[in-house]
C-alpha cells in the first residue's frame, strides 16, 4: 500500500457507527450469555456452562468484528475501490445516502477540480450521530469543505437532473429503503449518470438484484464481487458485496 492510499484510508473525522443498534445487542447478549455461563459454573450446572460461555463468545467476537467493520475496516476497503477509479480530479460525484461522509469525503479528496455531492435523510437509527452538521463538520476536518454539497432528499426521487454525474457511490444504504422502493433508488442512480458515468454500490443483501437490474437497464462492464474481511458486519454471513457498472455512451 503507497502512502496516498493510506493517507486516504485514514479518517480524521467522526464518522459514528453503522446501525448503532446492531452492535449493542450483540454484545449485550455476548455478556448476558457469558453471564449465564459463570453462574452456572459456580452452581455446578455442568453443561450448562459450556454453551453458554461459548455461545457468548461468539456474539462479542462478532460484536468486535462489526464494530471494526464500521470503524477502520470500511474506509481502507473504499480507499483502495476509489484508487482504482483513476478518478482524473474534475468529476462530479454523487453518494446516495452518504450519511456522516465515510466515501463521500474520500472521493472528494480525489477530485480537488470537481464537486462531491451527498444526499440524505440523516436518519440516526442508520448511523449514530448523522446529521447535516456532523458531515459539514467532517468535511472541514478532512480539508474538503471547498469542494462538497450537501442535500437533504430521498435516493428514489433526487433532486438532481439527468445525466449530471460522472460517478454515483453508495455505501450500505440502499438496503435501508423498503424493499418495493430499491428499484427506484437504482433506477434513480443510473438516471443521473452521465453517458460514460460510473456506478459503485456497496451492501450486504440484494446485490444480485441490484446487478440484474442494471444489466436490465442497458449498463455496461456490470460486475459484482464480494469485498474482504474488513468490510464483515460480524462474520461472513453478513459481507459486503460491491456491484459496479458503466453507463453505456
Amino acid at each position: 500500500m503507497d502512502e496516498t492510499l493510506e493517507d486516504l484510508a485514514r479518517p480524521r473525522g467522526d464518522y459514528g457507527v453503522d446501525a448503532p443498534s446492531v452492535p449493542i445487542i450483540l454484545g449485550g447478549v455476548g455478556v448476558a450469555l457469558v453471564t449465564l455461563g459463570v453462574v452456572s459454573a459456580v452452581l455446578g450446572l455442568g453443561a450448562w456452562t459450556i454453551v453458554p460461555i461459548v455461545s457468548g463468545v461468539w456474539f462479542l467476537l462478532s460484536c468486535a468484528a462489526y464494530l471494526y467493520t464500521t470503524r477502520s475496516g470500511k474506509f481502507q476497503v473504499w480507499a483502495g475501490v476509489l484508487r482504482r477509479l483513476g478518478l482524473r480530479g474534475d468529476e462530479r460525484v454523487l453518494d446516495m445516502g452518504c450519511g456522516r461522509g465515510a466515501v463521500l469525503l474520500k472521493a472528494a479528496q480525489l477530485v480537488p477540480n470537481g464537486r462531491a455531492v451527498g444526499v440524505d435523510l440523516w436518519k440516526s437509527g442508520d448511523q449514530s450521530g448523522n446529521s447535516v452538521d456532523a458531515t459539514r463538520r467532517n468535511a472541514e476536518l478532512e480539508g474538503v469543505a471547498d469542494r462538497v454539497e450537501l442535500h437533504t432528499g430521498d435516493m428514489t426521487a433526487m433532486p438532481f437532473q439527468d445525466a449530471s454525474f460522472d460517478l454515483v457511490l453508495s455505501s450500505l444504504a440502499i438496503h435501508n429503503v423498503p424493499r418495493a422502493n430499491r428499484a427506484k433508488a437504482i433506477d434513480e442512480a443510473v438516471r443521473v449518470l452521465k453517458p460514460g458515468g460510473r456506478l459503485a454500490i456497496a451492501d450486504i443483501v440484494a446485490t444480485t438484484g441490484y446487478a440484474a437490474q442494471l444489466r436490465e437497464r442497458g449498463m455496461h462492464d456490470v460486475r459484482r464481487r464480494r469485498l474482504d474481511w474488513r468490510f464483515w458486519y460480524g462474520g461472513p454471513w453478513t459481507a459486503t458485496s460491491l456491484v459496479t457498472a458503466r453507463k453505456p455512451g
